[in-house]
């Protein structure tokens, strides 16, 4: 009895690892791709080499483990992927590396904050989310929705007084210095344009969760298929978006450096793993719950982001996360309590069905034994009748 309920324990809890692990995952790439795009490289061929990476490293697997019974590619199945290609690699991706250089990752998480409202908001539109205002359990989902976007803000607006961090005490302050000023200069020429893109990359972002929830339907056993063919269409697409706007044919080179690491670790982690684990989970979860976790990235970020860039953490940061992982709390308890009131709705006409079926069988029973006992009456009664004609016949 314990193994059985270990494993239902831990078959309810692989979405929540799944998706926690999928955060500390895009946190690596923030920091990774930051390190590389200060060093000079384009992101148009960052998201080239990226998605052709991811590329070469599952379709393999979709060839090896899910080759039969392939769904047929129809029109409105190629437009699906062509859309989720066009929406991954070719906006979100672009627009969402080029504003990370011209702020930084920790504020590029932040505004990426905004996903799960956008996504919560868009479900509403395509009727994948229901709203009752009026239940608990809704309330819980909006609220914490806005409460996780409100944290956020508070994070990119309000910064507040440095919080000294045991590892950051011993660094030496004219680097600090100096990485702050560059910081500085660059957030007062172009934070501005870094924000409207981030804004539109995480509305991408949120589309993209929305569409691949409906494509999913068709590839609901080929997600490794459908991964590797959205990375194959977005290569070829992010090719020719290259092509237009990288002149410069030396930005193509690449060698054993940060690049590439950047490269790969994008393509493997944070395009293959990522598509197909959050495929798996929106399959049982839906979009808001996938992209509930995305807070926990900025946290993870900003932590990291001291370690290895020297970023400073201020208390309105410290402040803001506090806030999310409340909002955070409040969607999830929201989604856990919807997931379990469906579970007892659709169990309700099971149980009225197999009542049903105990009563007509008793019936039935009932009804058999009455007959049975009728016929045995019968015979009771016509065996002594049968005797006495045959007495008075003597």
């Amino acid at each position: 009895m314990k193994s059985v309920a270990s494993n239902d324990l831990f078959m309810n809890m692989k979405p929540y690892i799944g998706m926690i692990s999928l955060q500390f995952g895009y946190a690596g790439m923030n920091i990774i791709t930051k390190i590389s795009l200060n060093g000079g490289m384009s992101h148009y061929v960052l998201v080239v080499y990226r998605h052709a990476i991811a590329t070469a490293v599952i379709a393999p697997f979709a060839f090896f483990f899910e080759r039969k019974a392939q769904p047929k590619i129809t029109f409105p199945v190629f437009m699906q992927i062509f859309v989720l290609a066009l929406l991954g690699p070719v906006i979100d991706q672009n627009l969402y590396y080029a504003g990370l250089k011209l702020t930084s990752p920790t504020f590029s998480c932040a505004m990426s904050n905004m996903l799960p409202a956008l996504t919560f908001v868009m479900a509403i539109i395509f009727r994948m989310e229901k709203v009752d205002i009026k239940k608990v359990i809704s309330q819980a989902k909006v609220v914490g929705t806005v409460i996780t976007v409100a944290g956020a803000m508070l994070m990119t607006l309000y910064k507040g007084p440095l919080v000294e961090m045991a590892w950051s005490k011993h660094r030496q302050s004219g680097t600090t210095t100096t990485t702050t000023s560059a910081g500085a200069e660059t957030s007062d020429r172009d934070w501005f344009i870094g924000c409207v893109l981030l804004i539109i990359a995480t509305l991408a972002w949120a589309s993209l969760f929305i569409l691949q929830k409906a494509a999913l339907k068709t590839y609901s056993n080929h997600q490794l298929s459908l991964t590797s063919m959205v990375c194959g269409v977005g290569t070829i697409q992010a090719v020719a978006v290259t092509l237009v706007m990288e002149h410069d044919t030396s930005a193509w080179s690449i060698g054993w450096d940060m690049n590439l690491l950047a490269a790969a670790y994008a393509g493997i982690v944070t395009s293959s793993i990522s598509y197909y684990v959050q495929g798996l989970v929106m399959k049982t979860k839906g979009p808001v719950f996938a992209t509930a976790f995305s807070p926990l990235m900025m946290i993870i970020v900003a932590v990291m982001g001291s370690f290895i860039l020297a970023e400073k953490i201020y208390l309105g940061g410290v402040i803001g996360a506090a806030i999310i992982v409340v909002g955070l709390y409040a969607v999830l308890w929201g989604k856990y309590k919807e997931e379990n009131l469906n579970t007892e709705l659709e169990q309700i006409p099971e149980a009225i069905k197999n009542t049903n079926t105990t009563n007509n069988s008793t019936q039935l029973n009932g009804n058999k034994q009455l007959m049975v006992e009728v016929k045995s009456a019968s015979v009771a009664i016509d065996l002594p009748l049968s005797k006495s004609n045959q007495l008075n016949n003597v």
